[in-house]
């Protein structure tokens, strides 16, 4: 994930450049650089899950048309909180002062937090291969654990979200 911040420092425009020289500016500068990459993973991971939730939604199509009603409900939850994980992804304030403005981060914090950030793009992994398993599931008898297990990384993306600025906060202590 550092690549990521890397890139964006090696992009700046040549008055960025001069004004991380200035005294006192270069704060500003890698306080903005840090929101910028932030915003690109984040973007880019919302972006991700909502393929996910997609492939979900044909499923349920899929199922609906096979006249397969049974787990359509379990699915909606799941697609549900796939949404909700997209929209707070999406909805939450780039790298603002809750972040790191008010919280001070060093390299290796911030380093700890993209971590983090990977673990959640594990979970889109999972979650991907979940719903692979339903489609292969379909008509047997692990479709049932197929879909529990769907259910189960959906509820727990969220809360991984959100555990997302206690990663932040502890870092600070």
């Amino acid at each position: 994930m550092s690549d990521l911040f890397d890139q964006v420092t090696a992009d700046q425009d040549p008055f960025r450049m001069l004004a991380s020289k200035l005294p006192g500016f270069s704060g500003y500068i890698e306080r903005e650089n840090r929101r910028a990459a932030d915003k690109i993973l984040r973007e880019s991971l919302a972006d991700k899950f909502e393929a996910i939730r997609k492939q979900l939604t044909y499923v349920q199509k899929d199922l609906a048309s096979a006249k397969e009603l049974s787990y359509l409900d379990d699915l909606e939850g799941a697609a549900s909180k796939l949404q909700t994980f997209i929209d707070k992804v999406r909805t939450a304030a780039y790298g603002n002062s809750s972040f790191f403005d008010a919280i001070k981060i060093n390299a290796d914090e911030l380093a700890r937090l993209y971590e983090y950030d990977l673990t959640l793009v594990s979970n889109a992994e999972a979650i991907e291969r979940g719903v692979s398993h339903i489609v292969a599931s379909i008509g047997t008898d692990g479709m049932e654990a197929a879909v529990r297990n769907v259910v189960t990384l959906s509820r727990e993306l969220v809360a991984a979200f959100d555990q997302r600025s206690e990663v932040i906060t502890a870092q600070a202590e």
